[in-house]
């Protein structure tokens, strides 16, 4: 392989997460700052993100919610500075009715078709269902047998679903990685801002300035302006 062609491969960068709107809480400026710096930034959406909301009988307002949460995935993607980004639009909040292993095979053609060196998904203690089934999806799509292209897993926290977690009920979020997004935290909440019907007033962390919030003290934990955390899965070198 040349010396071009490793290149392309070490930059490549796979989100993966379960709505539209979670890459962009969870890792936003992050991919900014990844694609700033010349990765290729690649997103994979699983679940629609809005069915659950609407009854049955309501199939028109679906499609048309279904299809502006699209538009704004696409919007954020671009915002980032993301090279793609599909959305799979599984059935919200319902992924644990699924079998496991669809779940894992739609992973693993994402990973087979960009072949990403580092991935980004939920932490697993998220109390949403979708979020922790994507993340032992993740876990065994990206199962380090030989050819395996992933080398770098990490999984990032989500605010509304990894705080409200109680203590003693599943593993914490006790981050061991951050990245600096000091000059993308600006990116991150242009990008959210496109998410507008998702977000809250504050104090509900899901608005502006909880997030704002949260990046500047997990900045202030490392000594940076502004970071966004991760705990570390795995890391081949």
């Amino acid at each position: 392989m040349s010396e071009a062609a490793t290149m392309r491969v070490r930059d490549s960068v796979l989100v993966i997460a379960a709505h539209p709107d979670d890459e962009v809480l969870g890792c936003g400026g992050t991919l900014a700052r990844l694609a700033a710096e010349g990765a290729r930034v690649h997103i994979l959406l699983m679940a629609d993100g809005e069915t659950s909301r609407s009854s049955g009988g309501r199939q028109q307002m679906k499609r048309g919610a279904v299809a502006a949460r699209k538009a704004a995935a696409e919007a954020a993607c671009a915002i980032v500075g993301g090279t793609s980004v599909e959305v799979l639009q599984l059935p919200d909040n319902r992924l644990d009715g699924l079998e496991l292993l669809d779940v894992v095979r739609r992973i693993e053609t994402a990973i087979d078709q960009h072949r990403p060196t580092r991935v980004f998904t939920h932490h697993g203690g998220d109390v949403n269902i979708d979020h922790r089934i994507v993340h032992d999806a993740v876990i065994a799509a990206c199962r380090p047998v030989p050819a395996q292209p992933v080398k770098e897993l990490r999984f990032f926290e989500v605010p509304s679903s990894t705080e409200w977690r109680p203590p003693g009920s599943a593993e914490p979020f006790n981050p061991n990685s951050f990245f600096d997004i000091t000059a993308t935290i600006a990116t991150k909440l242009k990008a959210l801002e496109v998410y507008g019907a998702e977000l809250r007033p504050f104090p509900h962390p899901r608005s502006l300035q909880a997030v704002t919030a949260l990046a500047h003290w997990r900045g202030a934990s490392v000594g940076v302006p502004a970071a966004e955390a991760f705990v570390l899965g795995r890391e081949i070198v």
